[in-house]
C-alpha cells in the first residue's frame, strides 16, 4: 500500500534529515497499520524494543539495520530495490572475455589409444 503524504509528491534533496526521517517513520506507521499490527507486535517481530520502534515512527532516527529489519517484517523489503545498482563489467575484463571467445573450431585431438587402434588396422 503507498503512502500518501500531504503537500509532497517526491523526497527532494531541500528536505532537510529530520524531514526524511520523518517520512520514513510515517511510512512505518502507515504500512504498519494498514496490517493491523500493534507496535509490540512488529517490535518482537522486528526483534528490536517497542520504544525503539516509536522512536522511528516519530522520526527521531533508527540505524539501518534496525530500517531493514521492519522492512522485512512487515513485508516491504521490495523498496530496497530501487537501491539495486545494474550488473556493470570493467573495460579491461570485458576485453580479456572477448580474446577468450572462440573464432573457430579446432579438431578434436585423438587419443592415444585411437592412435594405436589405427596402427593395428589392416586395411
Amino acid at each position: 500500500m503507498p503512502l500518501l503524504i500531504e503537500n509532497s509528491s517526491n523526497i527532494s534533496y531541500q528536505m532537510s534529515d529530520s524531514a526524511v526521517l520523518e517520512v520514513l517513520g510515517a511510512f512505518i506507521r502507515e504500512t504498519r497499520l494498514s496490517q493491523n499490527k500493534t507496535q509490540e507486535d512488529v517490535a518482537i517481530a522486528a526483534g528490536i524494543q517497542r520504544m525503539t520502534l516509536v522512536r522511528i515512527e516519530k522520526g527521531s532516527g533508527g540505524t539501518m539495520a534496525t530500517l531493514i529489519r521492519l522492512l522485512r517484517c512487515l513485508e516491504q523489503f521490495h523498496v530496497l530495490n530501487q537501491f539495486l545498482l545494474p550488473a556493470q563489467i570493467s573495460p579491461m575484463k570485458l576485453a580479456k572475455l572477448e580474446q577468450r571467445k572462440r573464432h573457430r573450431a579446432r579438431p578434436k585431438k585423438r587419443s592415444e589409444k585411437d592412435k594405436r587402434n589405427d596402427k593395428q588396422s589392416d586395411w
